[in-house]
C-alpha cells in the first residue's frame, strides 16, 4: 500500500476523510502535517461518534482525530507496543522515522515470516530464592501477569519470527512439557533437552544436536521487551562468535571514601557511584561455540566467555536499555506482577 493515500491534513472535512478511509480499505486515515509528520489517526468510528453528535460532512476532522496514537520507530515492532494495541483493539500501527514523518503502516497481526534461527531457553533451575512458590512448580511457570514467564518468553520471540525452540529442563521438567507440548497450541516448534543433573547456564548446550545457523540462549526467569531481531543485527554485522547482552548496574557507596597516598588523604568523595555492565542472561552463539563445551559437565555462560576472551576470539557485548526483570527473588516476582501489563503481552 501507498502510505501516502491514507494520509490527510488535519484541516480536511469529514467527507474527505470518510473518502481516503473507504479508498483505503484499513478503516483508519493517518493525520499529518505538511511536513508528513504525523499528528494522530482518525477511524470511521470517530468519524460515526461525530455524526451522532450532529456533526455535519463539511465539518473539519479537528476535533475528531485521535492525538496520542499507539506508533513504533521500527518496522519490527516491539511485543510491548504489540501488547498494548492488542488490549485496544487496534489492528494498524504507524511507523514513523526519526523526524516523526509517517513511513509505514503495519498490521499486528500478519505473522512475521519465520526464522530459522533456533532459540534455547534455560529452564532447569531449582528456583530456591523463590521458595515456597517454587516448592510444587519450576520458576519458569510462575504466573506473571496472566500466562507462566515462559510463555511471554516464547511469545515475546515469535513477535519477531522466531518459531524454533528447545527447552533444557530439569527440575519438574514434566509440568513444562506438559503445557507446552510441541508447541503446536502456540505456533512454534518445540524441542526439549533433559538435564539428568544440573549443567549450569552454558553446559546444557552440550546436549543438544548439530545447529546449522546463530541461535539465542536466553534464561527462562527473565522478561524483557527487548528487540531480538536488533541484537541478531548486531552479533551478524559485528561477525561475532559469541554476543552478550549487558545492562548497565549503578551502585553507590553509602559513605564517604577515602582516597589516600600511604597514609596521606589527597581527596574524599562524598557516597561515590559507580557504574558497571552486567550480563542481562541473553546471549546470540554462533554454532561452532557448541565444540568448545565439555559434554554433559557444568558448565556456565561467564565461564564460557572468559574462555573466549582468553583465546582472544572477541565475544561481543549488545547493550540492551528496555525494560529487564531477573525475577529470582520474591520481591522482584512481586514487581514483575505489578508493571506486567505496561510492557509485556
Amino acid at each position: 500500500m501507498d502510505i501516502n493515500s491514507i494520509k490527510i491534513a488535519p484541516t480536511s472535512t469529514i467527507k474527505e476523510a470518510l473518502k481516503i478511509i473507504d479508498n483505503g480499505a484499513l478503516q483508519m486515515a493517518l493525520v499529518v502535517d505538511d511536513n508528513g509528520v504525523l499528528l494522530g489517526t482518525i477511524s470511521d468510528g470517530d468519524i460515526r461518534r461525530g455524526l451522532l453528535n450532529s456533526m455535519e460532512l463539511s465539518y473539519s476532522i479537528e476535533p475528531l482525530y485521535y492525538r496520542t496514537p499507539i506508533i513504533s520507530n521500527s518496522p519490527t515492532i516491539p511485543a510491548s507496543i504489540i501488547a498494548k494495541a492488542k488490549a485496544k483493539n487496534i489492528r494498524y500501527i504507524p511507523i514513523i522515522d526519526q523526524n516523526g514523518v509517517a513511513i509505514a503502516i503495519k498490521n499486528i497481526y500478519e505473522p512475521n515470516t519465520p526464522k530459522p534461527n533456533k532459540v534455547i531457553l534455560m529452564a532447569g533451575g531449582l528456583g530456591m530464592r523463590l521458595r515456597p512458590l517454587t516448592s510444587k512448580i519450576p520458576k519458569p511457570m510462575l504466573h506473571v501477569g496472566p500466562k507462566p514467564i515462559l510463555q511471554t518468553i516464547i511469545e515475546s520471540f515469535t513477535a519477531y519470527g522466531y518459531m524454533n525452540f528447545t527447552i533444557c529442563v530439569n527440575y519438574k521438567s514434566e509440568i513444562i512439557c506438559d503445557y507446552f507440548g510441541d508447541g503446536d497450541k502456540f505456533g512454534v516448534n518445540i524441542s526439549y533437552i533433559q538435564e539428568s543433573k544440573p549443567l549450569g547456564t552454558a553446559g546444557a548446550l552440550s546436549l543438544i544436536d548439530k545447529i546449522e545457523d546463530e541461535f539465542f540462549v536466553m534464561n527462562a526467569d527473565l522478561l524483557t521487551n527487548a528487540d531480538f531481531s536488533k541484537l541478531h543485527h548486531y552479533h551478524k554485522i559485528n561477525k561475532s562468535i559469541a554476543t552478550m547482552c549487558v545492562r548497565e548496574y549503578e551502585m553507590q557507596v553509602p559513605y564517604g571514601v577515602v582516597n589516600l597516598d600511604d597514609n596521606t588523604i589527597k581527596s574524599i568523595t562524598e557516597k561515590p557511584r559507580h557504574k558497571f555492565h552486567v550480563s542481562a542472561g541473553i546471549y546470540m552463539l554462533n554454532p561452532q561455540i557448541l565444540d568448545l563445551i565439555p559434554k554433559n559437565e557444568y558448565l556456565d555462560m561467564p565461564d564460557l566467555f572468559n574462555t573466549l576472551a582468553t583465546n582472544q576470539q572477541n565475544p561481543k557485548a549488545y547493550p540492551i536499555s528496555e525494560k529487564w526483570l531477573d525475577i529470582g527473588r520474591i520481591e522482584e516476582y512481586n514487581m514483575a506482577n505489578e508493571i506486567y501489563s505496561e510492557f509485556f503481552l
